[in-house]
């Protein structure tokens, strides 16, 4: 469903992904690690085709992000480590030019928006504007409209920012519930206790190259010895911290 090939992106000086290949199936709950300035964010921008890659390929179900960018794009919904949501409308206003903007039908936004606003205990200030909203209020409208059209395919850039602890249980129920009914996601975050609990499979980087990628059991258990995921995450990078000087 997502397949990244030799993705590679320059600035100036800076080579912040480094020649990435990476496949995601269908329904998997992929989670992408790194430290910070790892080069995960940037990944993301090029796979939402917010940024340009140096060089290399990015296909989202079967189509390419480059060359077929409306049918790319159709399948992704995108939630970034901080959304931008116009501040002078209400958060029903912004769901509903969400969902035209995927050519929905305005009933069916109302009912999908009911449904989410339900869910994320948003009905009591779903009409207020967006500029009176907490971070919190904020993160759970940009979960909602990732979720509207009914993606594919999620990409979600640290999805844990900002919400309560009961907000948080919910985004993690749904994000296995969306799994489990088909869609791909791909979760960008250095929280290595939400990656342990969600994962199917995890990726490491750092400094923009891939380290590793496998189950959480899989890093777990290396040389029979057992280590729990941030012991055997630090030791991964520490490692090729090491080994690039």
């Amino acid at each position: 469903m997502i397949k990244l090939n030799n993705l590679s992106k320059q600035f100036e000086t800076t080579l912040a992904v480094n020649q990435l290949s990476l496949e995601v199936s269908k329904g998997e709950l992929f989670s992408f690690l790194g430290p910070n300035g790892a080069g995960k964010t940037t990944t993301i921008k090029m796979m939402v085709g917010l940024m340009t890659p140096s060089s290399g390929s990015i296909e989202m179900g079967g189509f390419s992000v480059k060359t077929e960018p409306k049918q790319a794009k159709a399948l992704i919904g995108y939630v970034p480590d901080a959304a931008f949501l116009y501040q002078h409308l209400t958060g029903q206003e912004l769901l509903m030019m969400v969902g035209q903007l995927y050519s929905m039908e305005n009933k069916t936004i109302q009912q999908e928006q009911q449904k989410l606003s339900e869910r994320l205990f948003m009905t009591e200030w779903l009409g207020d504007r967006i500029a009176g909203y907490s971070q919190g209020m904020k993160q759970r409208l940009a979960f909602a409209s990732a979720f509207l059209h009914k993606p594919e395919i999620l990409i979600i850039d640290e999805p844990m920012v900002g919400l309560d602890p009961k907000t948080a249980r919910i985004i993690k129920d749904m994000l296995k519930e969306q799994s489990k009914a088909g869609v791909t996601v791909f979760i960008s975050t250095h929280n290595l206790h939400v990656a342990e609990e969600l994962s199917d499979r995890i990726a490491i980087i750092n400094r923009g190259k891939l380290l590793g990628v496998g189950t959480v059991d899989s890093f777990r258990s290396v040389s029979g010895e057992k280590e729990n995921l941030e012991e055997r995450f630090l030791r991964i990078v520490e490692e090729e911290e090491q080994a690039g000087h």
